[in-house]
């Protein structure tokens, strides 16, 4: 019965924190981070509306609720309707790069000067903010156990900080070596994250204390994507591991033919294929069983940007605009829209709709026509 309880438990947590057909409330998709939608890409799209906003935009856009929620480099998170209109503005000191996440009409979101904020989704009223010691670059990931959410997000300060969802509490901190850029996958209790010490760490999210950490690169800026027992994450080396988060040891490793450009985006899971752009201008197609590369595609510029894939066709955006639906069968392309401007975060994907944080400050939303 204790067996039967856990699974059902996880099984309530992983789908509490999944996205939807007409929700995209993690700019990862989900728990797990692992790019993935339910979602059908449009077969052809075309632009409905842009907003213009100050600053330019280096986070990702998620939904939920028919609202579109974004942070800018000017300070402002920006909440915006279906139609383009701003519904609301909350205005911080200091960039925001990190995308938000959205847990039962909360976003919570941290920026440059190293604050931390829980805002009401309907009015953008602030809850709390938490102080970190320095720039949060990184989403949060949350662990609900014995009726309290925890929130795990990481800082230039070295930590990843532990935080209670609903008060804004400090739980915890687990110190690493150096800076933390990504956001954690959530895995049995455990924060997964890659640092810039080069380690994959694995933290209990209840106390904060070390579970493992298997070294992988010189420096780890993207997020891991978690599937089963397995972390698969890229690195500055441009190299990409597949680490065995049971045995803690790494399983194998995919090395460029011809090139270290680094893996800064994350990848997307689908079925036992990962899709991941790299510096070098390529989206890769790698057997997540083997490590074998499937197919690789020339997108014309350096992909900084994480895919966003569903069962059959992988979304990539690159740093000169084009907006690209590949199937991951083959690589080959479905559309190629030239939105013109360097992308470098994840689409928000829902049913149809693709909504886009560009390099220039404005948010583009792409529809069927």
């Amino acid at each position: 019965m204790k067996l039967i309880f856990l699974f059902f438990s996880f099984f309530i947590l992983v789908n509490l924190h999944a996205q939807t057909q007409t929700s995209w409330p993690n700019s990862r998709g989900d728990i797990q981070l692992n790019g993935y939608t339910q979602a059908k890409f449009p077969s052809q799209v075309e632009m409905k509306w842009m907003y213009d906003a100050d600053g330019i935009f280096k986070s990702a856009p998620v939904i939920q609720k028919h609202k579109i929620v974004v942070g800018s480099t000017s300070g402002d998170l920006l909440c915006l309707d279906f139609q383009g209109n701003l519904l609301w503005k909350f205005e911080t000191p200091n960039a925001i790069e990190a995308p938000a996440l959205i847990h039962e009409g909360v976003v919570y979101f941290g920026n440059l000067s190293g604050m931390f904020y829980a805002l009401d989704l309907e009015t953008g009223t602030k809850k709390w903010e938490y102080k970190t010691d320095n720039q949060v670059m990184g989403a949060p990931t949350l662990f609900s156990r014995g009726g309290r959410t925890i929130l795990a997000f990481g800082s230039y300060d070295y930590y990843l900080h532990g935080v209670d969802a609903k008060s804004g509490e400090g739980l915890w901190k687990y110190e690493t070596e150096n800076f933390l850029n990504s956001a954690p996958a959530l895995y049995e209790g455990k924060a997964i994250f890659g640092g810039c010490d080069g380690f994959l760490h694995m933290v209990n999210m209840t106390n904060g204390l070390l579970a493992g950490k298997v070294e992988v690169a010189t420096y780890v800026a993207s997020s891991p994507a978690v599937a089963d027992n397995f972390a698969y994450i890229g690195d500055y080396d441009g190299g990409f591991t597949c680490i065995d988060l049971e045995k803690q040891r790494i399983k194998w490793r995919f090395e460029k033919e011809n090139n270290t450009l680094p893996f800064i985006a994350s990848p997307s899971l689908a079925g036992n294929k990962i899709l991941i752009g790299s510096r070098d201008r390529f989206l890769y197609c790698i057997d997540s069983d083997t490590g074998n590369k499937l197919w690789k595609v020339n997108t014309g510029n350096r992909v900084d940007a994480s895919t966003i894939a569903n069962s059959t066709q992988v979304l990539v955006a690159n740093m000169r605009g084009d907006i690209m639906l590949l199937n991951h069968t083959d690589g080959s392309t479905v559309w190629n829209y030239e939105l013109g401007v360097a992308v470098v975060n994840a689409p928000a994907v829902i049913d149809n709709i693709i909504v886009i944080a560009g390099n220039d400050g404005n948010v583009y939303f792409l529809a069927k026509p």
